[in-house]
């Protein structure tokens, strides 16, 4: 596990660096590159020079001479040339790798490898001409490698960003639920504690009475049992009474108010068990809850009033859940 953090947390360092040398490799030879270019343009153009003077030279021999020269400076530019003659036997070659040049057999390979590049000059009778393109053709091959790297990079590095940002918002949403499972079962077992405690103290106390408070908190651990086995799973969508959800909560919140110093009173409005809607009732019972919470907790150290209201909408299958509060409501700077 450590290993699998430090890889994780080097990770981006690395693809960055990577990306960097790449680029610097990339940006190197694409200037040598260029350089190389101009170098061969300006060969180009002498070659053309030699080919047009040739041609408008009135000498007998100067059409060869132009030739020949034209043959030197094709050999300096390093287009590697093979000649075989009628029969296929190799006749001069020139620019070659050292390696093939002491082989028969691999100048006929390497002959093959030219005529994949460039279509050989065939002359009947004579023989046929094959060659093939410039070096500086297979530097640019290179140059894109090199900018294939850095744009492998580049996606490995946006992949790793988005795979972090989803495991940030994933450990986010594990701290959530940690903290609202202590506080969804911190309730009840502090019910539970204090009902021990009370128990303690007063051995003769009724037990029916008490029954009846240590099945409520029972009950409420089963549903929040219920409500974190749910998590991941897609809702169950069934006829819900939300005035009867509605009054089970404020139940449950009445009895666990301050009513002594800084007292907080919650009311419930609601026309009897309904409206119904559809709906999954262990979500909407604590998405409910949830609210009432955060509304009591607004009033904390200073009292008020909660109230909650279910009210039937336009629509038979609309229906408003309402939470009120008499709080300070949200501070100025967070609302900008």
């Amino acid at each position: 596990m450590p290993v699998k953090e430090a890889v994780r947390r080097a990770g981006p360092s690395a693809l960055i660096g990577l990306a960097l040398v790449f680029g610097a490799l990339s940006v190197g030879y694409a200037w040598g590159v260029a350089r190389h270019l101009r170098q061969d343009a300006r060969d180009m153009s002498r070659l053309f020079g030699y080919v047009f003077g040739g041609l408008s030279d009135p000498r007998p021999d100067a059409g060869t001479d132009a030739l020949l020269e034209l043959a030197a400076q094709i050999r300096a530019l390093g287009i590697p040339i093979v000649v075989t003659d009628a029969a296929g036997r190799v006749a001069a070659f020139d620019n070659v790798p050292p390696a093939v040049a002491t082989d028969t057999a691999a100048v006929h390979r390497f002959v093959a490898r030219l005529d994949a590049v460039n279509e050989p000059i065939v002359q009947p009778g004579v023989g046929t001409i094959h060659y093939g393109s410039v070096p500086i053709a297979r530097r640019l091959g290179l140059v894109a490698a090199l900018q294939g790297g850095v744009l492998l990079c580049l996606v490995a590095l946006v992949v790793w960003a988005v795979r972090s940002r989803v495991a940030a918002a994933r450990d986010r949403l594990w701290v959530a639920m940690a903290r609202e499972s202590a506080h969804q079962l911190g309730t009840p077992l502090m019910s539970l504690t204090g009902w021990i405690a009370y128990l303690r103290e007063n051995p003769g106390a009724p037990i029916g009475e008490l029954a009846d408070h240590l099945e409520a908190d029972a009950e409420r651990l089963q549903r929040v049992a219920k409500r974190f086995e749910r998590i991941g799973r897609p809702p169950r969508p069934e006829p819900v009474a939300l005035g009867a959800v509605a009054e089970r909560v404020v139940r449950y919140f009445q009895q666990r108010l301050p009513t002594l110093a800084n007292p907080v009173t919650l009311t419930l409005q609601a026309a009897g068990p309904g409206p119904t809607v559809a709906g999954d009732p262990v979500l909407v019972e604590w998405a409910l809850e949830a609210l009432v919470k955060n509304a009591v907790d607004a009033l904390s150290g200073r009292g008020g009033r909660v109230e909650v209201r279910v009210e039937a909408g336009g629509d038979r299958a609309a229906a408003r859940v309402s939470v009120r509060d008499d709080g300070p409501g949200i501070a100025a700077a967070v609302r900008a």
